[in-house]
């Protein structure tokens, strides 16, 4: 399951865990001005002054949501980074810094937490975060990562999912549903691999929804346009399970109704063509599918001439009143109910 190109392997316990912290982590630099003391005391030591701090945290578990068998360990450290910073965007903020925390079993050596480590120091560049702090236990139950986010937003730029009012327009960014088909392409050729384990997968034409699979992008360039154009949105989340099962979030914490249009929902184009190789409604992946890391919001009609025609953000409906509820209207403009369908870690 574990490919290991590196034939040497240095055993965990060769290193003990406070040399295991001090190896992994010993590449990673402070550039953040807020961060007064990172990695290397009992705590970290942070300085925001004047702003507000937003904090989150996810957790990933092998075997609940993700598979050593496809996703390459940097990849998953890359990962296990954007899925946190995509929900401190979502609150209109800026990520600073990042604690990461493992549990891993003797069944990885050192090497293969050196590549874990690397994908988490990629995404803390690209995206500008200092790692401050974390933790390594062990694990009998194979790896699990925690990391947590720190953002920070001016007082009064905070958006919540509880800000939504009738007439408002529905917005999402980017396409959705191609990091559900990646997975299905992924999960199709880990079969075939196993009836002929000398079998190369050729991946190149679903090049685009693997790495959205595998290696998603966090929206902080949403966050910076939105400031650029002077556009505050009234409500945001990000997309991690599923467009209706968000949307239905945004509702309910904002007391409104919704009219999503069908034919308004952007779809990649090799997203359509999967979903038709794979004999799959593209509207149901669409909806259900999660783990695209957009940001779905709703902004005033009154900033629409400001994201009118702008590539990132796509108009896919508008806020009703509450009584009104929560419909898909389909390209048939047929009304129907919109239900969460979207994933759902404890019961999958």
């Amino acid at each position: 399951m574990l490919e290991d190109k590196n034939p040497h392997r240095t055993q965990l316990s060769e290193l003990g865990e406070f040399k295991l912290i001090e190896h992994l982590t010993q590449n990673f630099s402070i550039t953040q001005k807020s961060t007064i003391k990172g990695i290397g005391d009992d705590a970290a030591v942070l300085s925001f002054k004047n702003k507000q701090i937003v904090i989150t945290t996810d957790l990933l578990v092998e075997g609940v949501h993700f598979d050593l068998s496809y996703v390459p360990l940097k990849h998953l450290g890359y990962k296990a980074v954007i899925v946190n910073l995509s929900d401190v965007y979502a609150m209109n903020a800026i990520a600073k810094q990042i604690t990461v925390s493992i549990a891993v079993s003797n069944r990885f050596p050192v090497e293969a937490l050196e590549e874990l480590y690397a994908g988490i120091e990629t995404a803390a560049k690209i995206y500008n975060i200092d790692v401050v702090g974390g933790d390594t236990t062990s694990s009998t139950s194979g790896l699990i990562i925690s990391v947590t986010a720190i953002g920070e937003v001016e007082e009064g730029n905070e958006v919540l999912r509880s800000g939504a009012k009738p007439n408002d327009l529905l917005v999402v960014t980017g396409d959705v549903g191609g990091a559900y088909m990646g997975l299905q392409v992924l999960e199709r050729e880990k079969e075939v691999f196993k009836v002929n384990p000398n079998n190369q997968p050729d991946l190149s034409m679903y090049a685009y929804i693997v790495e959205r699979q595998l290696k998603p992008e966090a929206r902080k360039d949403i966050v910076e346009l939105l400031e650029k154009l002077e556009v505050k949105p009234t409500s945001m989340i990000d997309i991690s399970d599923g467009l209706s099962s968000e949307i239905i979030h945004l509702c309910k914490q904002s007391n409104v109704g919704v009219a999503l249009y069908e034919n308004k929902i952007p779809l990649d184009p090799q997203v359509i063509s999967t979903c038709e190789e794979f004999d799959i409604d593209s509207t149901t992946i669409a909806l259900n599918g999660g783990e695209d890391y957009e940001l779905l919001m709703t902004i005033s009609q009154e900033d629409h001439p400001k994201i009118k025609g702008n590539p990132n953000l796509t108009v896919i409906g508008y806020i009703t009143d509450q009584n009104n509820g929560m419909y898909l209207v389909t390209r048939a403009e047929q009304k129907i109910p919109i239900i969460a369908k979207g994933w759902n870690a404890l019961t999958s």
